[in-house]
């Protein structure tokens, strides 16, 4: 994990770095840093250091953790709503990455909607986790996610272009969940949350 964090540090620096140089030689210089980088996480990903590059091309200005954003969304019998990613699979909460022009709410209804169908009201934060401290397969971003409590205020029968099936689902009797995207124990977590009122940050 030391490499990954190494490798993820010295690309936030390189683009942050390529984001104020003012001379050819720093450009130069901070291109080098991210090639280094790149050839890290691709090492470590088992990825070619070409995709590692594409991967980040859109990431510019000053580096910044990518921000996930979901919603816990349970029944009347306290099951939570679960939507399958079409990406690989595997069960999740329904939200992504933020999008910009709508507020961390907005975008967690917004996902809700487009992913499972269901209009929701969002009721509260429930967690603000920044996913290095969990359990989550290794990435080469770093990623903070938030994660906030809904309520149905109408069903729907969409699904959206990203996930392939829609269910609630028993907590003692959860499906194959995608891993990076959300954890069982994260799952109980929030059920102990919305339970309690508290937020859970980590």
């Amino acid at each position: 994990m030391a490499s990954l964090e190494r490798a993820r540090r010295l690309l936030a620096l390189a683009q942050t770095g390529l984001h104020y140089a003012t001379s050819v030689f720093d450009t130069e210089r901070y291109d080098e840093i991210a090639q280094i980088a790149h050839a890290e996480l691709a090492a470590l990903s088992s990825t070619d250091s070409t995709k590692i590059a594409e991967l980040f091309a859109l990431e510019t200005g000053y580096a910044n953790p990518k921000l996930d954003v979901r919603t816990a969304v349970f029944n009347e019998t306290g099951q939570i709503l679960l939507v399958r990613e079409m990406a690989d699979g595997m069960w999740s909460l329904p939200g992504g990455w933020a999008d910009i022009g709508v507020s961390p709410a907005e975008n967690a209804a917004k996902e809700v909607r487009e992913e499972s169908g269901y209009t929701v009201k969002i009721q509260r934060l429930l967690a603000v986790w920044d996913a290095d401290r969990h359990p989550h397969p290794p990435s080469v971003f770093h990623i903070w996610k938030l994660i906030f409590l809904g309520e149905i205020v109408e069903a729907g029968e969409v699904i959206g272009a990203e996930t392939s099936a829609v269910g609630f689902f028993s907590l003692d009797d959860l499906p194959a969940l995608s891993l990076g995207r959300v954890l069982p124990q994260q799952i109980f977590r929030l059920d102990e949350l919305r339970r309690s009122g508290h937020i859970d940050f980590d």
